[in-house]
Order: C-alpha cells, then sequence, then structure tokens
C-alpha cells in the first residue's frame, strides 16, 4: 500500500511519477535478520523523519526534490526471501525501464538482492559498491540465498564488487571475498588513501548499497547488527561526494535502519543520508544525462541485458 503522503512532504507538482526523474521504493521486509528485529519499520521511520528535514542543501546550494522524487507503492511480499528478492527485483527493473534514477530503502540487506540483480541486467560494466561492517558474502545461509548474509554474493559473481567499511566476517567468506577490492575498517581508520584507491576500481557506472551498519555506532546506534568501529559522517560524505562527482552512479539502495522509539537520531541521519547522496548526483548540471546515456548504451547492447520477462 501506498503512503498517503509524498516523500518528504514535497508538493504534488514534485511528486508525479511522468515529471520525476527519480523514483524511491520502500521495502519494509524484515525476514532474514538473525539478532535485532526491526529493519521492516525503517522505511516509515525514514519517510516520517524526512518530512521533519528541510530540503535546501547547503553544500551543494540545492534543492534536489525540484527534480521529482516520485514515492512508489511499497515492496510487501513476505512469503519467502526468494519470493521478496523476484518482486524487489522486478519493481526496480520496472522504473530503470522508464529512464527513471531509481533509489530503493530497506528494509534489512536482503532486499539488495534484488536491486542488483536489476541493475545488473540494465546497465553494462556495473561496479557494486558495497559500504557495510559485515561482508555479507555466504552463498546460502540458514538454507536460503537469499538471506541478508548473502546480500553481495551473486554481485561478486556477477559485477566488479568493491567493499568499504568491512569490520565482521566469518572465516569462510574469505575464499570468495577480494582482498584487493575490500576495504577493512582496521586499515582505512590509519589511512586515508582508501577513497582514491577504491574509486580508481570502480568502472564507469557505480551501483551503491549502503548498508547503516557501517557508520559507527556512537552516531546511528539504531541498526540491527551495530559493531564499533565504523565510518563518521563527514569522511563518509567525502567519500560518497567524490564517487558522484567521478563516476556515474546509476543507482543506490540504503538499508537496515532499525528504528528506536526513544532516539530519532538514526531516522534523521537515514533521511539526510538520502537526500545528500541524491544532491551529489544530481546538483551537477547534466549529470542526469549521464544516467539516460548509460540508459541507452545498455539498450544498444541487447545481447548483455538479460530480461527475465517484459513487463
Amino acid at each position: 500500500m501506498k503512503t498517503n503522503t509524498n516523500y518528504a512532504g514535497i508538493p504534488d507538482n514534485y511528486a508525479a511519477l511522468d515529471s520525476s526523474k527519480i523514483v524511491l521504493i520502500p521495502v519494509p521486509y524484515d525476514g532474514t535478520s538473525t539478532w535485532g528485529k526491526g529493519a521492516d519499520k525503517g522505511p516509515k521511520a525514514f519517510l516520517e523523519a524526512s518530512e521533519n528535514m528541510e530540503l535546501y542543501d547547503i553544500e551543494t546550494d540545492s534543492e534536489v526534490y525540484k527534480n521529482g522524487i516520485y514515492l512508489a507503492d511499497a515492496v510487501t511480499v513476505n512469503a519467502t526471501p526468494e519470493a521478496m528478492v523476484d518482486a524487489v527485483h522486478q519493481e526496480t527493473k520496472r522504473f530503470i525501464k522508464k529512464n527513471k534514477f531509481v533509489t530503493v530503502f530497506g528494509g534489512e540487506h536482503s532486499i539488495s538482492i534484488g536491486t542488483i540483480r536489476a541493475f545488473h541486467e540494465m546497465f553494462p560494466s556495473l561496479t557494486v559498491l558495497h559500504i557495510d561492517a559485515h561482508a555479507d558474502l555466504r552463498k546460502s545461509y540458514e538454507g536460503s540465498s537469499c538471506n541478508h548474509a548473502c546480500a553481495v554474493y551473486e554481485a561478486s559473481q556477477n559485477t566488479n564488487l568493491i567493499q568499504v567499511g568491512i569490520r565482521s566476517m566469518d572465516v569462510k567468506e574469505k575464499s570468495i571475498m577480494n582482498l584487493d577490492k575490500t576495504y577493512f575498517a582496521h586499515d582505512m581508520a590509519i589511512d586515508d588513501s582508501w577513497m582514491d584507491s577504491s574509486i580508481d576500481q570502480m568502472t564507469d557506472n557505480v551501483f551503491i548499497t549502503f548498508d547503516l551498519d557501517a557508520f559507527d555506532p556512537s552516531i546511528l546506534p539504531s541498526t540491527g547488527t551495530p559493531e564499533p568501529g565504523g565510518l563518521l559522517w563527514y569522511e563518509t560524505l567525502d567519500f560518497l561526494k567524490q564517487v558522484f562527482a567521478e563516476k556515474n552512479v546509476v543507482g543506490f539502495d540504503i538499508v537496515e535502519l532499525c528504528p528506536n522509539e526513544i532516539d530519532k537520531s538514526s531516522d534523521f541521519l537515514a533521511a539526510k543520508l538520502y537526500y545528500k547522496m541524491l544532491s551529489y548526483k544530481f546538483h551537477n548540471e547534466g549529470s542526469e544525462n549521464n544516467y539516460e546515456d548509460a540508459y541507452e548504451d545498455s539498450n544498444r547492447l541487447g545481447n548483455y541485458i538479460k530480461f527475465k520477462d517484459e513487463d
């Protein structure tokens, strides 16, 4: 069911699908998390916080909502993890095919299997930039390949996967991980060359999957599996700003907000992060044209696009 208000309470003329460049898909799903529950409440908390956020971004001197942000119906399939991933995949792909800049807000990280699958099918030579505390590289976990612990296994096999902020993993994941493209938090803390190094390894088209537990719990405690030693606000923005400036970010998702009724600061940080990422994408004149060109290139590479079905 669709929420009754527009994203961030923006006027209707900036919220219609036909005129909006941006689509936001909420996915209130928490079917496979194994510790802190509540990620299914993340999208609602994020949207409520967004309504209380200033829509002028000081840094970019812009009001990105004026590019139009369409709030899509939430994806609410809860039958099985596999059914949820398929639903997210199909809905994401549907809006990409409408030539929209598609963003997704979860929900736990298993939803990203569906979003990454859609972007991989639609954009050639895709880099997946995975910002997270956890490696999420298990091929299967608790009987399913669509578990949150498997969020980027498929990406590791099919795309140029770059992992940033990792500080928790199972030893078995090391055999799957590309250590040359993995930036561990303990190394990042003492050597800031990780920003330039990781960007140098990216292809032109980049999809970002951002797990909020990448942040240090001192600034974002409301997540299912908080890990000490995480990213802080301004270093994260510095990195994202560089990625958006140097690469063609074709879409992103944000996951793993587990709202806390007492402390709303994490909800607001998530809302601000989403809006900052949009601001970085659209404040440079012509940045949206890069997205359209990439989409057109993918159309010309007909043997690359592997549609499972046509809408």
